[in-house]
């Protein structure tokens, strides 16, 4: 088993707040990963320090077993990971395509045949958005904009795709088409962890979870597992 992401002993703290406690995680290449849990339990801290959005107070990051603590953002993406954070934040008052295009900003300049393949590739996966491409991004439904989210940091071309709570404001019919969406484009060879509250629909789709509680892992296994879990479930 490959691990593509290793979490060591992460420790956060905002202020004299201890959001998170020595958690330890990992992610197998080729796998869906969720991390689950009520609000407040650290699990977007968990993504944002991974991606060095905060800083952590103690704990090591791997990627492809290379430490990755303290690097920028734009560094990461350049290696290989792609965040799509909680509440979407596209570009409103730009198009579908420009937002998309946006999200290839590593491509060289000029690299115009790559960027036509990746368009491709995201428009075959959304239609919808190739529909929508000249349309201003912020006048899509929050399903269509979570797609658009998600699109973009496909863009990027990852290895690895992690997700802030997808479900975040959708309708039941959006959240069923984005995980199925998000089975996909696993299938395609990404490796993905995910933040959800909705631990059904989560459990529904990944291989591993984990179960975040006041900044611990409470409790963790293949997905089997945890759906016996009824105070996962409630």
């Amino acid at each position: 088993m490959n691990k593509i992401l290793e979490v060591k002993n992460l420790s956060v703290y905002y202020g004299t707040l201890r959001a998170l406690d020595d958690v330890s995680f990992y992610v197998a290449e080729g796998e869906i990963v969720a991390i689950l849990g009520p609000n407040g339990a650290g699990k977007s801290t968990a993504l944002k320090a991974i991606c060095g959005l905060i800083p952590a107070k103690k704990g090591k990051f791997l990627f492809r077993g290379k430490k990755i603590n303290g690097f920028t953002p734009d560094r990461l993406v350049k290696m290989g990971i792609s965040l799509v954070p909680e509440g979407r934040r596209i570009f409103p008052t730009m198009t579908v395509l420009e937002n998309l295009e946006m999200g290839a900003f590593t491509l060289s300049r000029g690299n115009h045949s790559e960027l036509r393949d990746r368009l491709e590739k995201v428009f075959h996966l959304f239609p919808i958005l190739k529909d929508r491409r000249k349309q201003k991004a912020g006048t899509l439904s929050t399903g269509e904009q979570q797609m658009l989210a998600i699109g973009r940091a496909l863009m990027l071309k990852p290895e690895l795709l992690l997700l802030d709570e997808p479900s975040l404001g959708l309708s039941p019919n959006y959240v069923d088409a984005v995980f199925e969406k998000l089975v996909e484009i696993n299938k395609d060879g990404t490796s993905i962890l995910l933040v959800e509250q909705n631990a059904f629909k989560a459990l529904e789709i990944c291989h591993r979870a984990y179960m975040f509680k006041m900044g611990k892992i409470v409790d963790e296994g293949e997905r089997e597992k945890l759906l016996e879990n009824e105070k996962i479930m409630m």
